[in-house]
């Protein structure tokens, strides 16, 4: 039997991503997992890549470029509210936000995100601005 699950969105960030973008964990299941990022506004994220993962994403609130690569193929897209992608595994990945509010953003991870070590740096398009 599996645990039926309830949880508001935390406040507090349960830690800092290692592309510098706050995390609030939010559900999980045996197959995927969810978690909620936000980068602060006028800030570009460290570029990675996963491991074993994969992920949708789909933007809440802020304006800002998602950068994509995978083999050959690669492309910048304009994100705002409404806005929904994929980083299919091993993608690089990194984003920006402009403006005057947060890039905020809730993530579907398959299988359920794993711990540290997951992602890794990988050459960035834009050079990063976060701690």
């Amino acid at each position: 039997m599996m645990d039926i699950s309830t949880k508001r969105l935390p406040v507090a960030r349960d830690h800092m991503a290692i592309d510098g973008s706050d995390v609030r964990i939010l559900l999980g299941l045996k197959r995927g997992s969810m978690a909620h990022f936000e980068l602060p506004p006028g800030q570009t994220s460290t570029a990675v890549a996963h491991r074993t993962v994969e992920e949708i994403w789909f933007f809440l609130t802020g304006r800002g470029e998602m950068w994509r690569k995978q083999n050959d193929q690669e492309e910048v897209v304009p994100v705002e509210p409404g806005v929904c992608l994929t980083i299919p595994l091993g993608t690089h990945f990194q984003f920006r936000s402009f403006g005057y509010e947060p890039l905020a953003v809730v993530g579907v991870t398959m299988p359920p995100w794993p711990g540290k070590g997951e992602a890794y740096e990988v050459k960035w398009k834009w050079e990063p601005t976060v701690p």
